[in-house]
Order: structure tokens, then C-alpha cells, then sequence
């Protein structure tokens, strides 16, 4: 079995069928085997738990797909439903304030001098600095590249002679969701509908 089957993503619903995340094929498999999910059938959208899964995916399988165990043979799980939580899904939720979905908004893109790079690489920059009033806010936080953020040091962009190539805003659930760095897969477009 290749390794990163473990880590191929897997679409995450709530009991109202409404898309909440994505999470990691390993991280399915636990919540089934927990008993806190089932896997679906994006084809059929027939429900399973492990066993019947495992049966699916022996009749179904392909040698380099196919997770094994000493008792099952899965194939990665592409969506999976909870059982219990029917909170709000993704599309619909607010997002959360962190730097990585800073970096997620701004399209791991510096906003000064436009240069796209790994998450690693960047870094927040308060637009208005913290030390003069400035709030962590999405209205007030951008990606900057450790260059362009130590060249603006404790100063404005117009301080600074730098401008930002957009305004910051808080940005709508739906626009992380298609920002995301995990690939989606042609199965999850019957799950997460689009205004």
C-alpha cells in the first residue's frame, strides 16, 4: 500500500448531509471505526460501516488503492457522514481567525510585492501596526514574505512606500473552502453545492 492513501483527503458531512471539512482517509477510518461515522457511496450514496465497506472495496478494488489490515481491505473513503453533529456546515459557518487562513485568503500570496509562496515562507503582517492601535482582525491582518514584512517594519504600507495589492476583509466560508490547499475530488461536487 502506497503511504500516502492514509493521507488522501475525504470529504467530512454532518447528519443533515451538509459538507463541515475535510479531514485525512486515516482520520475517516478512526471516526468509522469509532463508531462516529459511516462511509458513504458518492455514486450511490449507500452508507456503510467498516465491514460492509471492506466488502465493497474487496469487490471494487485495485492492488495500489486498497488500505489493508490483517482483517479489512478499504479503499480510502472519498466522503463520510457523522452520526450525531448537525451543526452548521462549512459553506454556511463563519471562519475562523489563525494565520493559516489568513494565508488561505490572501492565496499564499504576499500582498505587497505579489510573490506566491509556500506557507512556510510567509508570515502576518499587521497592517497598521500593533504597536500604534493597530487590532489582529481580518480587516487589519495581510500575508506578507519575511522580506517584504521586516522592510515595512512598524510603519503603514504608505510609511513605507509599499501598497497593498488588496484590501483586507473577512473573508465568506465558501471562499476558504475553494481556497483550499487539499485537492478536492469530482465526487464531493454532489455534496457541496455552490451559490
Amino acid at each position: 500500500m502506497p503511504p500516502d492513501l492514509l493521507s488522501l483527503p475525504t470529504l467530512v458531512l454532518n447528519r443533515n448531509w451538509t459538507p463541515l471539512q475535510t479531514t485525512t482517509s486515516r482520520e475517516a477510518i478512526c471516526l468509522v471505526s469509532k463508531g462516529s461515522a459511516k462511509i458513504v457511496d458518492p455514486e450511490t450514496y449507500l452508507i456503510h460501516d467498516l465491514d460492509s465497506w471492506s466488502l465493497f472495496s474487496r469487490q471494487n478494488e485495485d492492488d495500489n488503492q486498497v488500505i489493508r489490515s490483517l482483517y479489512l481491505a478499504l479503499l480510502p473513503p472519498e466522503v463520510i457522514v457523522l452520526h450525531d453533529y448537525s451543526g452548521r456546515g462549512a459553506v454556511r459557518r463563519g471562519v475562523s481567525f489563525s494565520k493559516r487562513n489568513i494565508l488561505r485568503r490572501d492565496g499564499f500570496v504576499c500582498q505587497y510585492c505579489g510573490g506566491k509562496q509556500a506557507a512556510s515562507d510567509l508570515t502576518v503582517d499587521h497592517v497598521l501596526p500593533r504597536s500604534r492601535g493597530g487590532g489582529t482582525t481580518w480587516e487589519n491582518c495581510v500575508a506578507a514574505c519575511y522580506s517584504c514584512n521586516s522592510k515595512k517594519g512598524c510603519r503603514t504600507p504608505r510609511e513605507a512606500g509599499m501598497e497593498l495589492r488588496s484590501r483586507p476583509a473577512r473573508p465568506a466560508r465558501l471562499a476558504l473552502w475553494e481556497a483550499e490547499e487539499t485537492p478536492s475530488r469530482q465526487s464531493w461536487e454532489r455534496f457541496v453545492s455552490r451559490p
